[in-house]
């Protein structure tokens, strides 16, 4: 399907401040970017984009004192349908991918050495590979509630999964957690879903490694879900912010829409 995707941010800062953006997406891991546009304004200088360890296209900000607005658009054509595969199998260590490794251990928000124990209790009896990461999915869905304000920036897949609440972030965090648990390599994506729930809103989901590649997981929702535009990866939501201020920037307005376009006839 083509997707056309809007983010509209309104910063604010009482001084002068730097700022690291993760807002474009890329063609690239099942999506072509079919054209973009990218403005800010009032633009001190021009960003500075590079491409970080995960391989997200990153700009570097400076913005002026007062308010900054972003502005983003795409339109990217993207699978109407998510891979999935029942079948595959487990991916052991010694097997894995050297960029993958990374993948494996406990980070900021996803502490994996902590929950081994649950880990196995929830999905141990699974077939190692797909299904395991299947079983520890739909544990999420059916046993953490989701719910606006139960967490916050700090908030740990630790802290959802005692909690038993959170959105989608903390859903993603906690799936991530007890597959590393079990020595399956998880990521964090963040990026825009077709048809969310209102109100439209960024979202996160969670990809695993199994049968030698990365499958698409998200605990938000009761059955796999195509029309997903995918702008970060990362260890968790600290690799993937779409905005990290270095300096007094906060958020003052956030919007974010996202509707299918017709292909144009060939």
């Amino acid at each position: 399907m083509r997707l056309r995707a809007k983010t509209h941010i309104r910063l604010k800062s009482p001084e002068r401040a730097a700022l690291l953006a993760i807002l474009r997406p890329q063609s690239g891991a099942g999506q072509w970017v079919v054209s973009e546009s990218y403005d800010l304004e009032p633009l001190e200088r021009p960003p500075v984009e590079y491409v970080d360890s995960f391989g997200n296209l990153c700009q570097r900000l400076v913005m002026p004192q007062g308010t900054l607005d972003i502005d983003v658009a795409a339109v990217v054509d993207t699978p109407d349908q998510i891979a999935t595969a029942p079948d595959a199998p487990y991916t052991p260590p010694e097997a894995l991918p050297n960029e993958v490794l990374q993948y494996l251990v406990p980070s900021r928000y996803c502490p994996s050495d902590q929950l081994t124990a649950e880990a196995k209790n929830i999905a141990g009896s699974a077939r190692p590979g797909y299904a395991r990461v299947e079983t520890i999915r739909a544990w999420i869905e059916q046993n953490i509630e989701y719910r606006r304000g139960t967490s916050d920036e700090s908030t740990s897949g630790l802290d959802t999964f005692r909690k038993r609440a959170g959105v989608c972030r903390d859903f993603a965090h906690v799936g991530i957690t007890l597959c590393r648990s079990l020595l399956i390599p998880a990521r964090m994506v963040v990026g825009y879903l077709h048809k969310l729930a209102p109100p439209m809103d960024q979202h996160a989901w969670f990809e695993a490694f199994v049968g030698g590649r990365w499958y698409t997981f998200d605990a938000t929702q009761k059955e796999p879900r195509g029309g997903r535009i995918v702008i970060a990866y990362g260890r968790d939501a600290a690799d993937v912010a779409i905005t990290t201020p270095f300096g007094p920037i906060e958020v003052a307005d956030m919007k974010v829409s996202l509707e299918r376009v017709d292909t144009p006839p060939r």
